[in-house]
């Protein structure tokens, strides 16, 4: 597959989902259009899933959080007879190469991440009305919701039918949410998730798979009860949203530029330099100004950019195997934007902001290239540009000014603030300075003294935030052999390296989908029992068993 991929969308550009109101409670219905695929060779049958449904439930998510203060509860469900949704497209995952089906399942993973962190920051609570079969990532989708209430009519079951019947796994965090979240029983998962035909009514209920189960003629009138409680307790504002308008973004060759963003692609040396530019503006004086600029809040405007050019880079440029991270303008003027942000952190658009760079910035953190962050004269790494830095596999800093060059520089600093202390946290709840000095507490409690300080190379290299600090006569080099060196190592074992190195310490629901779950599924996705030409994904619906080479690996 080699078709660009635009992650731009709007709900009156939607093929697959329907966007409801009513006052508090809004319904999105999962209706996808069969002849409606991201690419060619594949039919979407029984509201089954591929990269394009998905891209339009990111957006729905988004819109929900930032244009609809109102809505407190949200209700997914199918739109299609019997049927909520049979999960991933088979013939779409069998006919793909293996780095779409994993940027596919990483994208789906971090769109259900979303939908659990609005119900449990934004006052908006999901709520699966399951009216129909949910198979597979189908009922994975429901598993993101907080609650699931599916219909008993003796024939709808809820079913991780991976394994059994594809060879694979449920792997958009089926096997996690199940033991993790939904608190199954572990021989009872076993079960669950080797039963192809899943479990219905009661049964699902006591095991706790969905938390309620409801005659047809009562399921609208639960559904709608358990929305309108969820309402109850929810702080949402109400009033007007913030419109999230086009993103500004212009491709020039191998140049792609966003107001506050630019990436230069560098395709012989398999590289993309990625600079990020501070504010030009002051921010605005109070709450209400803040809301009046909208998606022009500069916080709000480079986390947008960030957020696309990431999704774009990981999806369609595959080769670029190291992206170093820069940062240009004044770190005074990033400070003022980083205080309001803690400032105005009651108010429900920066508080939205703050959840929004929180998880793009996650989004960086399980993406699969090597990241390199250069700090030199002109940065702003301060605060919440700082966790840029921070993210990054590695950190070389100029001690000192260019010396071959003619304008005037000052030398680089780096400013720690309260927004890199738990703030941004990292998939493993960890602040990345947490992780950073994972059980080096006297290392920690040094640079938390220093918060606030502008940490100049010298310092910055003593309280361990960099990797190397460099006069001029040694940086360029010393960063050129980097580079060359990293690409020329082996990506595969680059990606095992780097995402190992990047979550430390304590295991949670989300490291244990991207770190654990999708390893898995990855390798699983490339063995012939499950990709072969005999394997299970290939012989699905042909009426054949699949042929499965009995060793165990």
């Amino acid at each position: 597959m080699t078709v660009p991929v635009d992650f731009d969308t709007a709900p009156e550009r939607y093929k697959h989902w329907r966007l409801d109101f009513d006052g508090e409670i809004a319904t999105l219905t999962l209706a996808v259009d069969p002849d409606g695929g991201l690419v060619p060779g594949y039919e979407l049958k029984s509201n089954s899933y591929d990269l394009g449904v998905d891209i339009e439930l990111y957006d729905a998510v988004q819109r929900l959080r930032f244009e609809h203060p109102e809505v407190k509860a949200v209700v997914v469900t199918g739109g299609l007879d019997k049927m909520f949704c049979a999960g991933a497209n088979i013939k779409m995952l069998a006919q793909s190469p293996h780095a779409w089906k994993v940027n596919f399942c990483k994208f789906t993973n971090e769109t259900r991440n979303g939908i659990e962190d609005a119900t449990e920051h934004s006052g908006q609570t999901w709520i699966a009305a399951v009216n129909g079969t949910a198979a597979g990532g189908g009922y994975e989708l429901a598993l993101a919701c907080e609650q699931i209430v599916l219909i008993d009519d003796g024939s709808s079951a809820v079913s991780l039918p991976e394994v059994p019947l594809l060879g694979v796994l449920p792997g958009t965090g089926g096997l996690t949410r199940v033991v993790d979240k939904r608190l199954v029983r572990k021989d009872h998962a076993d079960v669950f998730a080797t039963k192809s035909e899943g479990i219905r009514g009661e049964q699902a209920v006591r095991w706790r798979l969905v938390d309620e189960s409801v005659p047809r003629q009562r399921f609208t009138e639960t559904v709608t009860a358990r929305a309108h409680a969820a309402a109850e307790s929810s702080a949402r504002p109400g009033g007007s949203g913030v419109v999230l308008t086009p993103l500004e973004r212009t491709v020039d060759g191998d140049t792609i530029s966003y107001p506050h963003v630019e990436a230069r692609i560098d395709r012989a040396a398999r590289r993309v330099d990625i600079t990020v530019s501070g504010p030009s503006a002051p921010p605005p004086d109070d709450a209400d100004a803040v809301r009046a600029q909208g998606v022009d809040w500069w916080p709000m405007a480079v986390t947008r950019a960030l957020d696309d050019l990431i999704l774009r880079l990981r999806t369609n440029e595959l080769e670029l195997g190291t992206w170093v991270l820069r940062t240009a303008g004044d770190s005074d003027a990033v400070l003022a934007y980083d205080a309001q942000l803690t400032g105005l952190a009651e108010d429900w658009y920066v508080a939205e902001v703050t959840h929004y760079v929180k998880r793009t910035l996650k989004r960086l953190d399980v993406t699969s290239r090597t990241l390199i962050a250069v700090i030199e004269p002109g940065s702003c790494f301060a605060g919440l540009l700082l966790e840029l830095a921070l993210a990054a596999d590695r950190q070389y800093m100029l001690d000192g000014v260019y010396e071959d060059r003619d304008e005037q520089q000052s030398p680089a600093q780096i400013v720690v603030t309260a927004a890199n202390d738990g703030v941004l946290p990292m998939g493993n709840a960890l602040s990345r300075l947490e992780s950073r000095f994972w059980r080096r507490e006297d290392e920690l409690a040094a640079v938390r003294k220093a918060v606030g300080e502008r940490l100049d190379a010298p310092a910055a290299e003593e309280l361990g935030l960099v990797t190397m600090a460099l006069d001029d006569i040694d940086f360029a080099d010393e960063l050129r052999i980097v580079l060359e060196e990293r690409a020329s190592l082996s990506p595969d074992a680059l990606t095992g390296m780097e995402a190992n190195h990047r979550f430390v310490g304590p295991e949670t629901i989300e490291t244990k989908v991207f770190g654990r779950l999708t390893a898995w599924q990855n390798w699983i996705f490339t063995r012939p029992n499950a990709a072969g030409p005999e394997g299970a994904l290939r012989r699905f619906g042909t009426g054949q068993r699949a042929a499965f080479d009995v060793g165990r690996v």
